[in-house]
């Protein structure tokens, strides 16, 4: 009995996090990840996980809650045509050879290295969401193989460390090249599968279940979590974006790159005090 009292408190707080993260990619057209991680971090160590260990199941579950979500994601861009298939070609195996690199990585170092990356990572996200979003592109087209090799490896390498999918790095690199806004995004969905299933098969067969993890922790990945964003994320996701027509786009998407400016400073205060 106790043990189920002790587990009501955990289940509404993954209920209110699933309906969070709906609500906002509705609203905002953002990816799961860059909401799901901070607030899985902060809610794992309300009920006693510490940071390091919270950091590290909060990356592992986010990406498997973007494999569900990410079919559906491909399959309507793929419907619309925003999917860009020669971009695909060349960066899909490259993305994926980074993402199980990436996770091979993420499952060897502390979870404060993980909290350092996305924390820097999610305030640079916010400063392009401040200053660049409807800023001119800055090159033509896109570089040569090995330039996109590169950044091919980057969006794997990078997004699958800090548990998010293939558009919040992604969608601002192509469109940096001239990508078309809706192609960006349709491909860069793509890419979120790429990152996500590899990433996550990693992290089930290496990763070693931190000592002070809730129950219901399979190695990395906390499955009650999982199971409750999933529907939650796809209920809400249309709320959101109800929402979204009655509201100016711009101003929220500046309210949410400030909340997530606060959040990546204060992940950096909490991992460096």
């Amino acid at each position: 009995m106790n043990e189920l009292l002790n587990a009501w408190p955990i289940a509404l707080a993954l209920i209110g996090t699933g309906i969070f993260a709906g609500i906002l990619a509705g609203l905002l057209g953002v990816g799961g990840g860059i909401v799901i991680v901070p607030v899985l971090y902060f809610i794992f160590q309300e009920f006693g996980v510490s940071a390091a260990s919270a950091m590290s199941i909060a990356t592992a579950t986010s990406l498997a809650t973007i494999i569900p979500t990410g079919i559906s994601s491909v399959l309507a861009h793929h419907n619309k045509g925003n999917v860009d298939v020669d971009i695909l070609k060349l960066w899909g195996a490259i993305i994926l050879l980074a993402a199980v690199a990436g996770s091979l990585i993420a499952s060897r170092v502390s979870g404060d290295f993980l909290t350092w990356m996305f924390g820097i990572i999610a305030i640079l996200v916010s400063f392009n969401m401040l200053f660049r979003a409807n800023a001119a592109a800055l090159f033509d087209q896109l570089p040569g193989r090995l330039g996109q090799s590169l950044m091919a490896s980057s969006v794997g390498g990078l997004s699958v460390m800090i548990g998010i999918g293939g558009g919040t790095i992604g969608v601002p690199l192509l469109t940096l090249f001239n990508v078309a806004v809706h192609r960006a995004v349709g491909t860069a969905a793509a890419f979120g599968l790429l990152i996500a299933i590899p990433g996550v098969i990693t992290l089930l067969l290496v990763g070693d279940k931190p000592a002070d993890a809730l129950a219901g922790t399979w190695r990395l990945v906390n499955i009650p979590a999982f199971l409750f964003i999933i529907p939650l994320t796809i209920l809400f996701a249309p709320v959101g974006a109800r929402i979204a027509h009655s509201l100016n786009p711009r101003q929220l998407k500046k309210a949410f790159a400030v909340v997530l400016l606060l959040t990546g400073i204060r992940m950096l205060i909490q991992v460096a005090s």
